[in-house]
């Protein structure tokens, strides 16, 4: 297997680089020395976007219809050295650098959504994909093949970004939320289930800030600076919501107003939404989850699932900093950088060598010699990136979403992604974040010389 993927690496890499060195531009999408505050040239840092997989809708950026096999670049960020990943990152807990780091500071982040796109950079969201349902907030259902500037947030600091089945969610530095897309099933939270073309602030409950949001296919959670947690979206009698008898759904399988997750006995600080499921971490890394759990996505060992939050047993004296939901399978990051993973291992997206499905969470021994500070899910993939800036992916490889040519569509063990290069090879790719679609997926990585 090694040798048969080292022989399509090489030969794609050398098709890849005449082409990429002869044709084509890797195009600048935003360079912080001509904004408008900016002075004579400063130094910059070179973060490139980089994308793979199924790009039929134009989820990939790259302007055209295409499947990458391999990671290619999608753009490139110039930015100061002191920039930083965007956060809240949903599902992560905020470590004390974010929370004490100046808020005039450049960040950047990524998300994924069914087949759409989104990059965050100094505040501002640039999205692109598919269009159907609005859920790119464009003023229109039109795919857009290239990264383009939402300019109905403009006048609002994007905090945080997470991009769903055929809508989205925003979060701007006034804790105010903002949804757009689809609406089928309540997924917006403004009282109605019709779609909206352009983003629209969620009128909630809560009478504070919001400072952490996550989304799936069809339901959302968002919690307040207090640790309130409020959910709303797709019900239909599995729990996920955390509500309760009575409290849901109110139309065709929906809620639509955002409601308290009462049971919820203390403070959250982050919340990860999976496809029939819902996972919150307390401020010191315990986990709590509620919903399906047919396929053990809840790692309590069996598969008596519910809408009452509980905690999950076996993680009682594990201290996690990040969770991850897929469709049918979670990842958690522990605070040494371990990786556990459980749920529905059929993609082989658990990462245990095996397709077998996973009772409680069990830590991913390939993984165990890195340090991992990234996890991301896909639907049925799933992803890792290490302190020294290394991706491992595993998982569905159908449609090329792990970034390794030459894989079965099943890949049950983390294989680490290798970066081609466009000059003579000298220069290191270190991975930052990544995020995983339906069937593509995104990085942001520097570049240094070796």
């Amino acid at each position: 297997m090694a040798i048969r993927y080292l022989q399509i690496r090489q030969a794609f890499a050398r098709n890849y680089s005449s082409k990429t060195t002869n044709n084509k531009t890797i195009p600048v999408i935003w360079d912080y020395r001509t904004s408008s505050d900016a002075d004579s040239p400063r130094e910059a840092v070179t973060v490139q976007l980089l994308s793979w997989g199924r790009g039929a809708s134009g989820q990939l950026g790259s302007g055209t219809e295409e499947t990458r096999i391999y990671p290619a670049p999608v753009g490139s960020l110039l930015l100061p050295p002191s920039f930083t990943l965007s956060s809240p990152i949903p599902g992560r807990l905020p470590s004390s650098t974010s929370r004490n780091e100046d808020e005039g500071s450049v960040k950047v982040g990524i998300s994924c959504g069914l087949f759409h796109s989104g990059l965050l950079v100094n505040r501002q969201l640039y999205i692109w994909g598919k269009g159907d349902g609005g859920r790119l907030g464009l003023g229109h259902e039109d795919s857009v093949f290239v990264p383009t500037l939402n300019t109905y947030l403009a006048s609002n600091e994007v905090k945080s970004i997470a991009l769903g089945g055929l809508h989205s969610i925003a979060l701007d530095s006034l804790g105010q939320v903002f949804s757009w897309g689809y609406g089928g099933f309540g997924a917006l939270g403004h009282s109605v289930y019709h779609r909206e073309l352009l983003p629209r602030m969620v009128e909630g409950p809560w009478d504070e800030e919001i400072c952490h949001i996550s989304t799936s296919g069809t339901h959302t959670a968002a919690i307040t600076k207090s640790g309130e947690l409020y959910t709303w979206g797709r019900e239909e009698g599995d729990g996920r919501l955390g509500l309760g008898p009575g409290r849901g759904p109110d139309q065709a399988g929906g809620l639509s107003i955002p409601s308290k997750v009462k049971a919820l006995p203390v403070p959250v600080a982050a919340v990860s939404c999976g496809g029939f499921f819902t996972m919150a971490l307390t401020k010191d890394g315990q986990l709590w989850n509620w919903g399906a759990n047919s396929n053990y996505e809840l790692g309590r060992g069996d598969k008596l699932g519910g809408w009452k939050p509980q905690p999950v047993p076996s993680l009682k004296d594990v201290h996690i900093i990040q969770i991850a939901s897929g469709g049918y399978h979670s990842l958690a990051l522990t605070d040494k950088g371990e990786v556990l993973s459980w749920g529905h291992g059929g993609h082989g997206q658990l990462g245990h060598s095996s397709i077998q499905n996973q009772r409680v969470p069990l830590r991913i021994e390939v993984l165990a010699n890195e340090r991992v500070t990234y996890i991301a899910c896909g639907g049925s993939s799933s992803a890792a990136v290490t302190e020294d800036g290394k991706l491992y992916m595993w998982g569905n490889a159908k449609d090329s979403q792990l970034g390794i040519p030459g894989l079965h569509e099943v890949q049950s063990t983390p294989l680490q992604v290798q970066f081609l290069t466009e000059d003579d090879g000298s220069m290191l790719h270190k991975v930052l974040s990544v995020a995983i679609g339906a069937s593509h997926s995104l990085c942001l990585v520097t570049r240094s010389t070796c």
